[in-house]
């Protein structure tokens, strides 16, 4: 049941919620930083211990190495049950014995800790039961799309399957990005939860001339060029006639070495694009390191070749295979062409071939193009999605067959500290109908490459005031591609419209107990050095802050009891737009560093369309467990939580303003129905009747307030969301906003 927001309440959170100074100087669009200190003494729960380091699926040189492994029947359907003794395991050959085997859940609360516990690692200090239970999967999804290799009117098709991934299949705790060969993308290249930012990303993928820019006649294809390198009579036969019939008097042997340079200069070309797209799908691969877990990636394109003389691909293949292997990365093939009749592009013109010789010497394209494709897919435990037009179910199906797997991990060798390629094999025992996937291999140790820019900044001169200690690990970390987890950090974004134009506030939060403190006179003292950056979606830098906050207590016992957080607000003013925030803090006794980056969309009202601003929460404790006799309570107090965990016990108090409603003809007030629901898994758990929204004044439109106190009681821990969805039945269309919620 929702209880409405009186007005009071309504006034005291908005104080909370927006900090303005009217005597705040600004400058351009920018107000002078509000830093405002917050410590909040109220009953808390625990602070979130510290989050286990990311782990990689394979590391050779800890005590046990581990590999993850799929099974499925003969419909395709993952194969439960099944024991350790049910595996055969190999190492070049050779047999080893599994040390540790668990059926794990990607994406689960406990796949860190089994990863861990397949490497001989210590426990997870995790508190397991405030933990979200398996229900709460959270996958790392990346699309890396070979737009180097990909004709217009297959990247329209794969623009619309993304966008219908990124409508209908996230999931509520899904991080998903979609990048490029190309770069094309740019900023927007982040892993993310927020679906504007995917659908920015979906929409800068852009069509890149494909071909060598050959203009010669009779038209060579890659593939032509190819056989041709390879001394295939037919197809070398047929162009040297061609070049002799088209240049009348010139010898055959000119012509041969005419045909093979123009050969080379093709294969050339199309090497160096081949050698863009992996290493900047091997580059993506290596970057996932920092994410715990088993991470899927689809490679999309339309196929490229290899070709060991003149490229390096078949090494740039083993590497990305041994950087999967380590960093829990499983990549499925997508063939963006779909069911292939023929690859003759009707745009250039078939080659007049009376012989035959050329389609000969054609036939095999279609599977050499795919080779690369087929080769990463298979080596790193994933498959292919290849001859379908229906590519919307092999992605689906993809994602629900990658969400279970089988641990194994077996002893390496002592001795084995080479640069050798290691071969994997699994084979199931006794059940030789069912299918196994696992990865290929991994080299035993590679080299930590070294960058000319890397080696350029250590000869530069350090500079004491912007190189300290601090100053480079928080530019550092936000700069990172993910946020990093040593020091638990917070952050909430939430945008209103202000008389000066929509003001974002930025709160981050920390738990004091995570400082590390030193003895002072009055106590015990400890500091964070914070530092935040706007960046709009092209990823330029705009608005910022960076300060220092020091934190005073009597006594770590009594720190401990009082559960204090710091809450650092930071309100700017932007246009509209997509912005990401990123802050970090570094606590400068330990030299820990967290971080958080997130994303927000601000809306233009100038449009005058029906709009949200972000959803303000707070929690209303028990009156048993806040007021107390020197500080006694009229009701309920509100304290809102920068990190949206609230307790099951508790009410959450939510509010929002609504922009833009059209005002009915029949009595001049506008005609609004709210509907909240509570999601866990994009399943509701809480749903409310739809109600009409009350206006605050006769005829206002512009802004009306809408919220109300929700119970929590009931709800298990987990992560869920709060959605409320406004209909506006005057101009007939609807806003939604939605908020993540942490029930403990």
């Amino acid at each position: 049941m929702i209880i409405p927001v009186t007005t009071r309440v309504w006034k005291v959170l908005r104080i909370c919620y927006c900090v303005f100074n009217s005597h705040q100087k600004k400058v351009y669009l920018v107000v002078s930083l509000v830093l405002i200190l917050t410590v909040q003494t109220g009953a808390q729960n625990p602070p979130r211990p510290k989050e286990p380091e990311p782990e990689d699926v394979v590391r050779v040189y800890s005590e046990l190495v581990q590999t993850d492994v799929m099974v499925f029947d003969k419909e395709g359907r993952f194969v439960n049950g099944l024991k350790r003794e049910d595996f055969e395991l190999r190492i070049d050959g050779k047999p080893r014995q599994v040390e540790f085997f668990e059926r794990v859940s990607a994406g689960s609360g406990n796949e860190e800790v089994q990863l861990a516990a397949a490497r001989g690692a210590a426990a997870s200090a995790r508190n397991t039961s405030a933990a979200p239970v398996p229900l709460d999967r959270g996958r790392a999804i990346f699309f890396f799309v070979d737009d180097f290799h990909m004709s217009a009117g297959n990247l329209a098709g794969i623009r619309k399957m993304l966008n219908r991934f990124v409508d209908q299949s996230l999931g509520q705790n899904d991080l998903a990005a979609i990048t490029c060969s190309s770069g094309s993308i740019g900023f927007l290249q982040q892993l993310s939860d927020n679906r504007a930012v995917m659908r920015a990303a979906v929409q800068r993928l852009s069509f890149h001339q494909i071909g060598t820019h050959d203009l010669d006649r009779p038209p060579m294809t890659e593939y032509h060029a190819l056989k041709i390198d390879h001394n295939d009579n037919d197809v070398l036969d047929y162009f040297i006639d061609e070049f002799l019939r088209n240049n009348p008097g010139l010898s055959r042997q000119i012509a041969e070495q005419s045909v093979r340079e123009r050969a080379n200069h093709i294969l050339q070309y199309a090497a160096n694009e081949a050698r863009k797209t992996l290493a900047g799908l091997e580059s993506l691969v290596r970057s996932s390191s920092k994410l715990p877990g088993r991470k899927l990636v689809f490679f999309i394109s339309d196929g490229f070749l290899l070709d060991d003389r003149n490229s390096d691909s078949f090494e740039r293949l083993r590497r990305i295979t041994s950087a999967a292997a380590r960093n829990g990365v499983v990549i499925y093939s997508m063939d963006a062409r779909g069911l292939v009749a023929s690859l003759e592009d009707p745009s250039v013109g078939a080659a007049f071939d009376p012989t035959g010789r050329l389609s000969r010497g054609s036939s095999g394209e279609l599977v050499a193009t795919q080779d690369g494709m087929n080769a990463l897919a298979k080596d790193t435990g994933g498959r292919t999605i290849f001859n379908t037009n229906a590519l919307d179910v092999g992605l689906s199906k993809a994602i629900n067959e990658t969400s279970v797997y089988y641990l194994l991990a077996w002893r390496p060798d002592r001795e084995t500290d080479s640069d050798k390629f290691r071969r994997i094999n699994v084979k199931l025992l006794n059940h030789p109908d069912y299918t196994v996937r696992v990865r290929q291999g991994f080299f035993d140790r590679e080299p930590v490459p070294t960058t000319k820019k890397s080696e350029a900044e250590n000869k530069k001169p350090a500079n004491k005031q912007t190189d300290s200690p601090t100053e480079i690990a928080l530019r550092e970390s936000l700069h990172a591609a993910f946020p990093t987890t040593d020091l638990p950090v917070a952050m909430n974004l939430s945008y209103l419209d202000q008389p000066k134009g929509m003001m974002l506030t930025v709160s981050m939060q920390l738990n004091t107990d995570s400082l590390q403190y030193r003895q002072a006179t009055a106590g015990l003292t400890g500091d964070v050095d914070i530092r935040g950056t706007i960046y709009n979606d092209q990823g330029k830098a705009g608005a910022g802050f960076s300060d220092r906050l020091t934190v005073s207590a009597a006594s770590l016992d009594k720190l401990k009891q009082s559960k204090k957080e710091i809450v650092y607000n930071f309100p700017v003013f932007l246009p509209a737009g997509l912005f990401q925030v990123r802050v970090a803090a570094r606590d400068p006794a330990t030299g820990k560093v967290g971080a958080a980056f997130e994303w927000i969309e601000i809306p233009n009202l100038a449009d005058k369309k029906l709009a949200l601003s972000s959803l303000i929460v707070a929690e209303v404790l028990p009156t048993t467990t806040l007021g107390s006799a020197s500080s006694p309570s009229t009701g309920p107090d509100a304290q809102m939580r920068v990190n949206h965990r609230l307790r099951r016990d508790s009410v959450m108090r939510f509010m929002l303003n609504i922009y833009n409603a059209l005002k009915s003809p029949a009595d001049g007030n506008p005609d609004l129905g709210a509907q909240v629901l509570i999601l866990r898994d994009q399943q509701p758990v809480i749903t409310t009747p739809s109600k009409r929204v009350a206006t605050n004044e006769a005829g206002q439109a512009d802004r009306l307030l809408y919220g109300g106190d929700l119970s929590l009681e009931g709800l298990a821990p987990g992560h869920y969301v709060l959605q409320v969805s406004i209909v506006d039945r005057v101009a007939k269309t609807s806003a939604t906003q939605r908020t993540k919620l942490d029930i403990e």
